[in-house]
């Protein structure tokens, strides 16, 4: 059995790691994001302690993950400095010669759910990290969406809470779901960081009432059969049950599957994988890499 290389490209840091095809990560490392060269001088001196078959890249974004594309394994219009239009692919294959699979870092952690986590043995899901900012991964048919490019779900309008005022930090849209609902909007909202708030704090409701309308929008666009929130701002426990109520009220009953109306407890779910579905997402996509190559190759 091979070993599998993995990275989760993080805005804040970096993530290098190797394992196997079950999604057991054996060594992992961290560092600082800081210029490009810098960081990827780091991701290389890893990677060539370890005689690897396959790596998987999985990043902030945005990013071209389409093959066919010029700009295709570059990370594109991020405000992240140094990093817009970075090739991070181009640079990884001149100094490793094996397939490799690059993504966003929720469409890994989507992928990473669906074949080792709470999504295992379902034919869909959706992952959604609510953190720094808001991002969501799909799969359907067992396939990781693209289209033009990736998907963009923390990004999608949603209604005014009543009693919000906040602006919204969002550089692009400034009220969009990431600008109203991510990390940094709780804080510039009440003054304070979301884990300095009480449970019991009328954020929660708040932000419950932003998160289920995202959520509303994905069951009835995709449909998932599993909803996966990970992310800093998810550790509130006290979210769950808010965000799940808000999604059955908002719904109306109009979608009437027992997932949503008897178990939704078990639809709306903390990630299988913890804090590891970044990494062993990047490692999923690892997998899905040396997979493809193999049907290439006429292997299987």
């Amino acid at each position: 059995m091979g070993v599998l290389g993995a990275i989760e490209a993080g805005g804040t840091k970096f993530v290098c790691g190797v394992g196997n095809e079950q999604g057991e990560v054996f060594e992992r490392v961290s560092f600082p994001t800081t210029k490009p060269e810098e960081t990827m001088a780091q991701v290389i001196s890893f990677f060539e302690q370890h005689k690897i078959e396959a790596l998987g890249v999985g990043s902030f974004g945005p990013i071209d993950p389409i093959k066919s594309s010029p700009t295709y394994g570059h990370i594109t219009t991020t405000p992240k400095p140094f990093w817009g239009g970075y090739n991070i692919i181009g640079k990884l294959k001149s100094h490793f010669q094996v397939p490799m699979s690059f993504d966003t870092d929720v469409n890994g952690a989507a992928l990473g759910e669906y074949t080792w986590g709470a999504a295992k043995g379902l034919d869909s899901c959706i992952y959604i990290t609510v953190g720094t900012g808001i991002g969501a991964g799909a799969v359907v048919s067992g396939q990781l969406i693209h289209g033009l490019s990736h998907p963009e779900m923390g990004h999608i309008s949603v209604r005014r809470h009543p009693e919000d005022t906040y602006e919204g930090f969002c550089p692009y849209h400034g009220d969009c779901l990431e600008g109203i609902a991510a990390g940094p909007a709780i804080s510039k909202r009440w003054g304070k960081q979301g884990i300095e708030l009480p449970a019991d704090h009328p954020a929660w409701e708040m932000e419950a009432y932003y998160l289920a309308q995202a959520l509303v929008n994905y069951v009835l666009i995709l449909s998932p059969q599993k909803i996966i929130m990970g992310g800093g701002v998810m550790k509130q426990e006290q979210l769950f049950p808010q965000v799940r109520a808000q999604l059955k009220k908002l719904l109306g009953g109009y979608v009437q599957h027992p997932s949503i109306m008897e178990r939704v407890d078990e639809y709306v779910v903390y990630p299988e994988l913890g804090d590891n579905a970044g990494i062993c997402g990047a490692l999923a996509l690892a997998k899905l890499a040396k997979e493809e190559a193999k049907i290439e190759l006429g292997l299987n």
